[in-house]
């Protein structure tokens, strides 16, 4: 089955709708979150993937979720969604599934 990715742009411009109001910094640091379904994922490989594309990578021991986190960057719904899309490019080769992304404060 095929990741749809026009469904995952939308819910990133949707996040931003639901902040509007809310004061944001012109740069953060961006955490994108993936889970695993399969046991036997290479979480070592899907790390060094994210490294070599620029993202510092860690695992959520609270959910066993992969990290990667990308900035400083712009806090805007392009800046966002490209490095969102590139990850999301690099885990889904590595058995790891988009659940959002977070501002790291």
């Amino acid at each position: 089955m095929s990741h749809d990715y026009d469904e995952q742009r939308r819910e990133t411009l949707a996040s931003f709708k639901a902040m509007k109001g809310v004061q944001l910094p012109e740069q953060a640091e961006i955490d994108f979150v993936f889970f695993v379904e399969e046991l036997d994922a290479d979480w070592a490989a899907a790390e060094a993937a994210l490294q070599q594309a620029g993202f510092r990578t860690r695992r959520d021991p609270d959910d066993d979720n992969l990290i990667a986190r990308f900035g400083p960057m712009p806090l805007t719904p392009d800046a966002i969604w490209d490095r969102e899309r590139a990850a999301t490019e690099i885990a889904l080769r590595h058995e790891f599934y988009p659940d959002g992304w977070d501002i790291v404060e």
